[in-house]
């Protein structure tokens, strides 16, 4: 083995270390604005959707699976919808609070993605949210493509207690 191929081996050896864990909820950083908030300074019902979006989107992002590519196949473009979703709203955040939204995968269908999130503070869930999402293309329901589901299969945690 030479050098170069050495420094390459070693280079991607952190990667597989990384992706081991996957599993783990994908966790990313969302601060509360006042647009965010109602006139008591509480987060507003419908706010929490928009962080929840942002959780799955870079949830995949990080994945390798961006949304603006899939939009840029025209006809063929195909997208993700939220087909349910039961949210329980534990405690409220308020103006100015950083918040955590974690997001794991729970389990693969053929067309579907089912996702547990929550949305915490200092470590303390103030919502919980069971998600499915469905692969759209053409206004129908579509078979996730393999090389998707290739990189959502290591992704998929621990079962857990679904919300009523």
């Amino acid at each position: 083995m030479n050098e170069s191929t050495l420094s390459h081996y070693t280079a991607a050896k952190p990667q597989k270390e990384q992706r081991a864990n996957i599993a783990a909820p994908q966790s990313i950083a969302v601060r509360v604005y006042y647009e965010d908030t109602d006139f008591s300074g509480n987060v507003y019902h419908a706010s929490y959707l928009r962080f929840l979006e942002r959780g799955r989107t870079e949830f995949l992002r990080a994945l390798g699976v961006e949304h603006r590519k899939l939009f840029a196949n025209g006809e063929s473009a195909w997208h993700f919808v939220v087909r349910a979703m039961t949210i329980e709203f534990l405690k409220p955040a308020l103006m100015d609070d950083e918040l955590a939204v974690e997001t794991r995968v729970s389990s693969l269908g053929g067309a579907s993605i089912e996702m547990r999130q929550e949305i915490s503070r200092s470590k303390e869930v103030l919502l919980a949210a069971d998600v499915r999402i469905a692969l759209v293309a053409g206004g129908k329901a579509r078979r996730i493509p393999a090389e998707i589901l290739k990189k959502l299969q290591p992704c998929v945690g621990p079962s857990q207690t679904k919300l009523v």
